[in-house]
């Protein structure tokens, strides 16, 4: 068990990106260091950028407005052939790519404005639309890809080619040390083995992504999906997004030339991880759309609803819900928006920043979208369609939940996004550290370490007592919104220095000290959504007046208290008591409660087989006709 995670443990480690060449907020904001003039003033696109941006949304909302059925795609679990091309032709499938390669060369933030219209009409397109931009072929090969791969598979997927990302085994999630999926160099090509689960546009695709094992590490591969070998063996139904095309792809004996090889052999991981940084924004992207949607349903129905004598939204149990709604709405709009220009910048390294938005906002996504549910009652749970045929306006509340859920899970489940964001926090602790508390490190490496880590924390210690946050005077250009600035920097501060106590007191136990590294990451993405929303409401302000800053106002005391409920919960929890009880629930000691039901799950296996050889099932793979 120990030998097999710390192997896993290695293969992470060997693919993350190890140097910090560019400045990073989120780093230093883990390090007590509140460098707010690295996203203050935040950049502004080129007048020749946001007309384009603009324009492509304008022709955009016209296709969503009078092309798509969101309840068609919802009630057949198909999104319309006739949909697809029609976004392929106003260059929907080519919005990332550049335009020398056919594409609509739009920024990262236009792209993400686009997500996010998208979402609010179709969460299922939207999914489509990023799958196949943000993790499918277009991103790996603008990052990885060679000039002439460039040239043969981006025009393509600009016109509407669609491309599908397969990482996922059914015996391998978060941990990619277990893929057993090969690719195996024959002459002029490789010839890849093996099945890939969850291949969201794989039922579709016409380019694919493979992440194949060569020997002992991973790599990446652009493979025609008609390649002879390939079977699409199921599409896959979930519980939202109904119209993905997802699936079950297996490969047999499927040679790919030598030339598809994206960057060198054992990379893989390391373009999916590199990819990731800026494609993580995407979600985000869709979230904020769907939080829109549901501050616009909140006013509507608060104000249409009346029970007592007075609208629902005037009753203090349901104002408090409407207020959370729109402010953390807000909030997510900020956090994409600043994560976006930073990206577009390209002065900063965004990974830290681009795995908060995605953690924070998948999750404050799906509880908005709750308290919509319940805001609604009765009819946020009755779908969409049953309410419109008796007679009633078809909100699909309900629906918008469903589709929200998997956002928690897609491209890093919220467990794995806090154990990322752990990791690259501390790194700074490892770096000067590391050897100190790793027992593989002789007493040499170990005298060395701690000369180092004497230094370093010498020096960045005293750095933790005082700053500007304490100044009554400080980050006075954002008005009432000051108050919340300083908070940032002196809870920054607080947080480091709880980081600090945490590796003091476990060393290396504390990388399985997953409540307390959860809890540190939450109280970053707090801090970091302050930021956020302090950044776009001064400059909001210049257009709206006062009403950015009453949001913004109301969003960051929300979030300070969120975040000092996190620290009180560093130290004081039930962390130990739950992992005790979950080792004898596990151990089978209370067997008994689960007497008296009947388990309506289908017989089979937990985990398909991981059966080689050819396919036993019909090709359900399908082209856009």
């Amino acid at each position: 068990m120990t030998t097999e995670y710390a192997k896993a443990r290695e293969v992470a480690e060997q693919a993350r990106e190890t140097e910090w060449t560019r400045p990073s907020f989120g780093k230093q904001l883990f390090l007590g260091d509140f460098q707010l003039d690295l996203v203050y003033p935040a950049r502004r696109l080129a007048e020749e950028e946001i007309k384009k941006g603009d324009d492509f949304l304008r022709a955009l909302r016209a296709f969503l407005q009078e092309k798509v059925d969101s309840s068609l795609i919802e009630r057949t679990a198909v999104i319309p052939d006739e949909v697809v091309k029609g976004l392929a032709a106003i260059g929907a499938f080519g919005m990332t790519t550049e335009e020398e390669y056919g594409g609509l060369g739009l920024s990262h933030l236009y792209y993400c404005r686009a997500l996010a219209l998208v979402t609010s009409c179709s969460p299922a397109l939207s999914a489509l639309l990023s799958a196949h931009q943000s993790i499918g072929v277009p991103q790996p090969l603008r990052l990885f890809g060679t000039p002439e791969q460039k040239r043969r598979f981006l025009p393509r997927c600009a016109r509407g080619e669609i491309s599908a990302f397969l990482l996922t085994e059914p015996d391998v999630g978060s941990d990619p040390a277990r893929l057993s999926t090969t690719a195996v160099r024959d002459g002029d090509a490789y010839v890849i083995n093996g099945v890939k689960l969850w291949t969201t546009n794989g039922v579709v695709a016409d380019l694919l992504v493979v992440m194949a094992r060569t020997g002992a590490k991973i790599s990446a591969f652009v493979v025609e999906a008609d390649s002879p070998g390939i079977t699409v063996e199921h599409r896959n139904q979930f519980m939202g997004l109904r119209g993905i095309e997802n699936g079950v792809t297996r490969f047999h004996q499927v040679r790919v030339p030598v030339e598809n090889l994206i960057g060198r052999e054992g990379q893989g991981l390391k373009i999916a991880l590199t990819t990731l940084n800026t494609g993580r924004l995407s979600l985000p992207a869709t979230c904020v759309g769907a939080a829109k949607w549901a501050t616009k349903i909140a006013r509507e129905w608060g104000c249409e609803r009346v029970q007592w004598g007075r609208p629902v939204g005037r009753h203090e149990a349901i104002a408090r819900k409407v207020a959370f709604i729109a402010a953390t709405a807000y909030a997510l709009e900020s956090v994409v928006d600043l994560a976006s220009r930073m990206a577009d910048d390209e002065r900063n390294d965004i990974r830290i920043e681009a795995a908060l938005a995605k953690l924070y906002s998948t999750e404050m996504a799906w509880r908005l979208m709750d308290e919509l549910v319940q805001m609604r009652g009765g009819r946020g749970y009755e779908t969409a369609e049953s309410l419109h045929a008796r007679g009633e306006r078809g909100v699909p509340a309900e629906q918008m939940l469903r589709d929200l859920r998997i956002n928690r899970i897609f491209e890093g489940s919220t467990e794995i996004m806090h154990l990322l964001i752990a990791r690259e926090a501390v790194d700074a602790h490892l770096s000067v550290a590391g050897e100190l508390v790793d027992p593989k490190a002789g007493l040499r490496a170990k005298g060395r370490a701690a000369t180092r880590a004497g230094a370093f924390y010498a020096r960045w210690l005293p750095s933790l007592v005082t700053g500007p946050g304490q100044v009554p005077t400080s980050y006075a250009e954002f008005g009432p919104l000051a108050q919340h600035l300083r908070f940032v920097e002196r809870t920054s501060r607080k947080l480091a220095r709880s980081t600090f106590y945490g590796m003091s007191r476990w060393q290396a136990r504390l990388e399985h000290k997953q409540g307390f590294l959860s809890r540190i990451v939450d109280i970053g993405a707090e801090l970091f959504a302050i930021t956020a929303v302090c950044v776009r409401a001064q400059e909001d302000s210049a257009e709206h007046g006062r009403k950015p800053y009453e949001l913004a106002d109301t969003f960051c005391h929300q979030a300070r208290q969120r975040a000092e409920a996190l620290f009180d919960r560093l130290w004081d929890n039930t962390d130990a008591e739950d992992v005790r009880l979950a080792r004898r629930v596990l151990d089978g000691r209370y067997t008994f409660m689960e007497n008296g039901i009947v388990d309506p799950s289908l017989e089979g296996p937990w985990i398909a087989s991981q059966r080689t050889g050819p396919s036993m099932f019909d090709d359900v793979h399908r082209r856009i006709g």
